[in-house]
């Protein structure tokens, strides 16, 4: 064989793959389609859209007023400029990063497309048509997904956009209707909508991100209305056409929209055509790779982590599922995958969530008590003027286990991991009261919350 293991894409999943690979002294190569390295993770999605997200925080944390952040007042469009500037700066950074990173660790990088042949050998073809073939022990796939761009929608990368075009608009649109209430199209509300953007949302559903808790996703939709925001919920799209000055849109109930663009923002599609799986015998849902809980596919030395499995399709879950799945290829008894993984949603504010919500656990049949704390009754919250922000724990009440933690605020993304390592270390809500936070810091509202339980289970236990 001439490699260990080949590894099919450069996202985040593949990375992390194919340097614990490496570190266990296998012969470890990563196949690249595309140009540049790191896949969506870094190209097209988790990191530009956070860097941008990042100007258009700033500019609401001033209130709007562009004097806050620089002495010269700019237009709207330069607001997107200083946005993409950053993006492109964080991109760069981070390639040369991971591409030394890579190379350091004795990593080969071959460009090219997979395809293949057999259960053991890929064909890779080169941007000039070249072909070669390479063969492994193991093969890892970690294609990840891309936009799903139904055909009926007249997408064009300049009025009529999709997650990864929106990243390069080089001027703001006045108006921009977003199709969609998921995760991306949320954080991309967001962006444009501080940006100073007429944001308006359509969607089939009755709440923005379904599977979350209601209380929580109601501080978010509170925000977005005090930017501005219009919503049109349990509404859907029947037709999108583009005209000389913008876009028409209209929904089955008859009600139409005339805006400068539309993002169209509903799910995404795994990258799995193209690399004629159907040679390897390997097995597919509706494009979606199936594995088994070691992320094996149904022929046992190829694997595929990441996007390509479906949810929850995060780049820090992915990570985690490309060491597991090279540590189980090669027989490694390493530490388990953890049992609880966060989700972060990086809207303004932010929303991060570890474990399970109200319903789940009113679904399990579980005794429970849920401790609130407010950002706005914290110092540091105060001092932030964050006034909405709220952290949730919902607590098991015969064993005062965390079951959830359920965070939306400032700094949430951060602030999930301490409740995370307390329920992955079985740790109770006593232990967060007895822990010794920093003062003044929003982390301290995660005693407040624990002591919320606690005088909620004293109360229910001398009933």
């Amino acid at each position: 064989m001439d490699y260990d293991i080949l590894i099919i894409g450069s996202g985040p999943a593949g990375q992390h793959a194919a340097w614990q690979a490496a570190r266990m002294g296998k012969r470890a190569a990563i196949i690249e389609r595309k140009p540049k390295i790191g896949g969506a993770g870094l190209q097209t999605g988790t990191i530009p859209s956070k860097a941008m997200r990042e100007v258009a925080y700033l500019l609401s944390r001033s209130g709007g007023m562009r004097s806050a952040l620089a002495p010269d007042s700019r237009s709207r469009h330069g607001l997107l400029a200083d946005a993409v500037r950053r993006k492109e700066g964080v991109i760069a950074q981070q390639e040369s990063v991971i591409l030394q990173r890579l190379l350091k660790h004795g990593v080969a990088l071959i460009p090219g497309e997979a395809s293949f042949i057999d259960e053991h050998t890929l064909q890779v073809t080169d941007a000039s048509g070249n072909t070669r073939k390479i063969t492994a022990r193991v093969i890892l796939l970690a294609a990840g997904s891309r936009p799903r761009r139904p055909a009926n929608i007249p997408f064009d990368k300049k009025t009529v956009l999709d997650s990864t075009s929106i990243l390069n608009l080089r001027h703001l649109p006045e108006s921009l209707l977003v199709v969609g209430g998921g995760v991306i199209a949320c954080e991309f509300v967001s962006i444009f909508a501080a940006l100073g953007v007429q944001v308006s949302v359509v969607d089939s559903h009755k709440q923005l991100l379904t599977y979350l808790s209601e209380d929580v996703v109601g501080v978010l939709a509170d925000s977005f209305l005090g930017m501005g925001v219009d919503f049109y919920m349990e509404e859907r799209v029947a037709e999108i056409t583009r005209e000389d000055h913008g876009v028409l849109t209209k929904l089955a109930s008859g009600r139409e929209f005339r805006t400068d663009a539309v993002l169209f923002a509903q799910g995404r599609e795994p990258n799995t055509a193209g690399m004629k799986v159907e040679q390897a015998g390997i097995a597919l849902d509706e494009g979606w790779v199936t594995v088994n809980a070691q992320f094996q596919t149904n022929v046992p030395h190829i694997y595929a982590v990441g996007d390509l499995i479906g949810r929850p399709a995060l780049a820090s879950t992915g990570m985690e599922q490309g060491r597991s799945a090279v540590m189980h290829a090669f027989g490694s008894s390493g530490q388990q995958f953890a049992e609880n993984l966060p989700m972060a949603v990086y809207t303004i504010p932010e929303i991060s969530y570890v474990g399970k919500t109200e319903k789940e656990v009113q679904q399990d049949k579980t005794p429970y008590v849920v401790g609130r704390a407010y950002f706005k009754d914290s110092a540091r919250g105060q001092i932030n003027g964050d006034a909405h922000g709220v952290l949730k724990l919902v607590v098991d009440a015969r064993t005062e286990k965390l079951l959830g933690v359920h965070i939306v605020g400032e700094q949430a993304s951060e602030l999930v991991h301490i409740g995370q390592l307390v329920m992955n270390l079985n740790g109770t809500v006593r232990d967060l009261i007895s822990n010794v936070f920093n003062y003044p810091t929003l982390a301290e509202c995660y005693k407040l919350a624990a002591l919320d339980c606690t005088h909620q289970l004293e109360r229910r236990n001398k009933a």
